[in-house]
């Protein structure tokens, strides 16, 4: 008999964490992460409505948790800035993802999907969270599993993150992953220029521009064209 995945069952339900809450999501975050949060911490994501705090919950339990935070891009983390082109304005929306995290004996039953889908659609089909262009978060880069968890989602690469963890005492790398939304997207190196330039100058007539002006463009594009992408440019 095939298995229904747990995320398909009508007793599993999404509700936010409430303050009663606190010491059960402490237990389950010091079982699934190597970090140590400060009580506070744990205060800030059950009681502050500025997180978006999710779980989720089957026969009573909190089986899976999500936390998000939407912020302004102008307030990131110095490691986080340029997530967004530099034509969206510092009160441009990010969504920064805290944690998510899965009981063992429930994982591999959509439950991280289904709150992560939770918190994209949020985002995604809200009048509040219109501006938001961007979900971003960090991963050691030896957590593989989380790793290969997001970037099935089309979640990208951002940036390398030196040393950036503590864990018991010991310095880790990490990685910030990005999923754009809302027409959100990173800034523009000179390939993505080139190639709007090109797409644009791919659809005007020929015959509706001098001779002359034509090959002068396709002269300037090449100069600035890599040598090996040179023999891919012809002006006809």
């Amino acid at each position: 008999m095939t298995r229904v995945p747990l995320c398909n069952d009508s007793n599993v339900q999404l509700r936010f964490l409430v303050p009663e809450d606190l010491p059960e999501i402490k237990k389950l975050c010091r079982e699934w992460f190597p970090i140590e949060y400060p009580h506070s911490w744990y205060e800030d994501i059950s009681c502050n409505r500025k997180f978006f705090s999710l779980a989720a919950v089957y026969k009573f339990q909190i089986i899976g948790l999500i936390v998000v935070e939407i912020k302004p891009q102008g307030k990131c983390n110095k490691e986080d800035q340029g997530l967004l082109s530099s034509h969206f304005p510092k009160t441009s929306l990010v969504a920064y993802i805290l944690t998510l995290g899965v009981v063992q004996e429930f994982r591999r039953n959509g439950i991280a999907t289904l709150l992560l889908d939770s918190v994209i659609s949020h985002l995604t089909n809200s009048s509040e969270t219109a501006d938001c262009k961007a979900i971003y978060l960090h991963v050691l880069t030896t957590n593989t599993t989380a790793i290969q968890f997001y970037e099935q989602r089309k979640f990208k690469v951002h940036s390398f993150l030196p040393l950036y963890y503590n864990v018991h005492g010991v310095a880790k790398d990490g990685y910030s992953y990005v999923l754009y939304v809302n027409g959100g997207h990173p800034p523009w190196t000179i390939l993505d220029y080139l190639k709007h330039w090109g797409r644009t100058i791919s659809r005007i007539e020929l015959c509706s521009l001098p001779k002359h002006l034509m090959t002068a463009i396709g002269t300037v594009i090449a100069s600035i064209l890599p040598t090996g992408l040179r023999s891919n440019l012809s002006v006809s």
